[in-house]
């Protein structure tokens, strides 16, 4: 037997992964555990989970494998540092100690936490989330494309994947890369860098791309073939301290936005246009990978894949017949990839996930699961008000619920591995309702308005509602929605009438699809709100306890947690729940 634990820490969204005999075992975020959204320590908690499901100890690993190569990202860094010198000090300062006290001395500090003695590999950053891409793939052939921030050096591969190999065709080198194009301007409009870049692409249907025309005279310049180069002037990620140059600011009339400053015409155009200017370069990439590889089938990863719009139109006009993302394209992503390749390429483990453009599905519920014996303490612990129902009931009464105008938290069977919520630690309402999209974002996610939220769809119906001819089981595609449900469902319908589709089978999540298909036999629409199970600045909820606290400290109606359904005004008043800003009491008589 073959086991080998995938990790990837110290930039952002730690994680672990256990594969075993070429199969993914479990795959899980730091962030669950720590509660540090985007945590990049070390993933000790993560490590500890993946081995306890796999019921592996650490001494029974063939390999630890870190995701990247700390030497030559130095190299990179250093390099950089000399280049731009004496330019960058600040950042040359902070950025060194850091390094030579522990990012350069992985292989010590894995031996040291672990305690391991085994074999301690790396794989090259792109590498890793070239094989999270290609591998769990359902496709034996495809072309394989990474695009991110930065690795190593690259920023951007493009590759071809045959059986339990995969090769690099090119790739483009820091410091132009597409996905610190876009995180500059995530800084630059006022959200958080390598977090609020979902932020960008929701706020950009709200805008016109007025600046597109001078992102392309001024910062970036596209060849026919998708390759591209950075006017590095405009930047300072290469050494300093922020993303945008003061010659950036200039060209764009002002200053940074002020992080939680009222957001402008001017920001939400910005957004229009840099997001129209990504989706064109990602477009002309994959057009040119196409012609390049010959393959029919495409897979991706990297930050980049996580733009959920650029990938639908990539579906629609690159020329590929089927696409395939990572559903943790990020950073999270690479430990799944690390060890993916080190399984097959290393090891000659068999792969065993593909099978055509029809192939078995990769589930992406490979996180922690809680039973009764587990929720039920919990929930008495808390003198918490509930009733354990067997499923049909379960289900019955949810549905009439979320009918009636109820907001659901929904925490049921293996938590989700990467950001998106797929019915597992997710919170449930009608698609149907107009007020439902700014009650969520108000009383429950604490978040801002413009913000959107996804369909899931029962897959069999998704082309009843959707301009989308096959499955999307990961949130990943952005589709139009049909003229004909214009209004139907409007808290899942964006400002500009698209939606990014989750569809749910059988296969993909048993409990959730009869959830769906009650629903849907209850009121003829098949489709509910799904967003995850958490509020603003706060990870994805992992466990029962995090359940029932985000459950009293905001405004969701129902808590169906494993077999047990427990109503808010049933609940017991005076209960000190531990929030976003300190100890919140729940007032009783107190709602959204």
């Amino acid at each position: 037997m073959a086991r080998v634990l995938g990790i990837s820490a110290f930039y952002h969204d730690s994680a672990a992964c256990l594969v075993e005999n070429g199969q993914v075992v479990a795959a899980l975020q730091e962030e669950r555990f720590s509660r540090l959204k985007h945590d990049s320590s070390f993933p000790s908690r993560a490590v500890e989970a993946a081995l306890r499901m796999g019921g592996c100890a650490i001494d029974e690993l063939d390999g630890v494998v870190f995701y990247e190569k700390p030497f030559m990202k130095l190299e990179r860094l250093l390099d950089t540092y000399v280049r731009n010198c004496p330019r960058g000090l600040a950042s040359y300062l902070k950025a060194m100690p850091v390094w030579f006290k522990e990012k350069l001395w992985i292989k010590e500090l894995i031996r040291r936490e672990l305690g391991f003695d085994g074999p301690i590999l790396f794989a090259d950053h792109h590498e890793s989330h070239a094989a999270s891409a290609f591998f769990p793939s359902p496709f034996q052939s495809a072309a394989v494309l990474t695009l991110d921030g930065v690795g190593e050096w690259t920023t951007t591969s493009l590759g071809r994947g045959q059986g339990t190999r995969i090769e690099l065709i090119s790739e483009v080198r820091f410091p132009h890369s597409l996905g610190l194009l876009y995180t500059a301007f995530t800084y630059y409009l006022g959200f958080r860098v390598n977090s609020g870049e979902y932020k960008v692409m929701g706020l950009a249907p709200y805008g016109e791309p007025r600046y597109e025309g001078l992102i392309r005279d001024h910062l970036i310049h596209v060849g026919d073939d998708g390759s591209f180069r950075l006017d590095t002037r405009y930047f300072s990620y290469e050494t300093g301290l922020r993303m945008t140059s003061r010659r950036f600011h200039e060209l764009f009339g002002g200053p940074p936005r002020r992080p939680g400053s009222p957001l402008t015409d001017k920001h939400k155009d910005i957004a229009a246009s840099i997001q129209k200017v990504t989706e064109d370069v990602v477009l002309r990439i994959c057009r040119h990978l196409r012609r390049e590889s010959g393959e029919k089938f495409l897979c991706m990863a990297g930050g980049v894949a996580l733009n959920c719009v650029a990938n639908g139109k990539v579906l629609r006009e690159a020329g590929f017949e089927d696409l395939w993302i990572q559903p943790a394209a990020g950073d999270a992503g690479g430990a799944l990839g690390a060890a993916l390749a080190v399984s097959h390429a290393h090891l000659g483990q068999e792969r065993r996930t593909g099978g055509g453009t029809t192939g078995s599905r990769w589930n992406a519920l490979l996180g922690t699961s809680y039973d009764a014996d587990e929720i039920q303490p919990v929930l008495d612990g808390y003198g918490a008000v509930y009733e354990r129902l067997d499923e049909s009931s379960l289900i019955a009464r949810t549905v009439e619920a979320l009918d009636r105008g109820a907001v659901v938290g929904w925490f049921q069977g293996r938590m989700e591995f990467g950001p998106r919520a797929l019915g597992s630690r997710s919170i449930l309402a009608d698609a149907r309702r107009p007020d439902i999209k700014d009650r969520i974002n108000a009383g429950v996610k604490y978040r801002e308005s413009f913000r959107p939220f996804a369909p899931a769809v029962l897959e069999e119906s998704v082309a009843d509602y959707f301009k989308l001819d096959r499955p999307s089981p990961y949130m990943l595609l952005v589709a139009d929605v049909r003229d004909d449900r214009n209004g139907s469902i409007p808290a899942v319908t964006h400002v500009d009438g698209s939606a990014r589709v989750q569809t749910v089978s059988a296969d993909d999540n048993a409990r959730f699809y009869r959830l769906l298909r009650g629903f849907g036999s209850r009121t003829g629409c098949p489709v509910l709100l799904n967003t995850s199970f958490n509020v603003r600045g706060e990870p994805i909820i992992e466990s029962p306890e995090q359940a029932y606290q985000c459950f009293m400290r905001t405004g969701l109606d129902l808590l169906v947690i494993g077999d047990f359904l427990l109503e808010k005004e049933k609940q017991p008043s005076g209960l000190e729940i531990a929030g976003v800003g300190g100890v919140q009491t729940r007032d009783r008589g107190a709602r959204e």
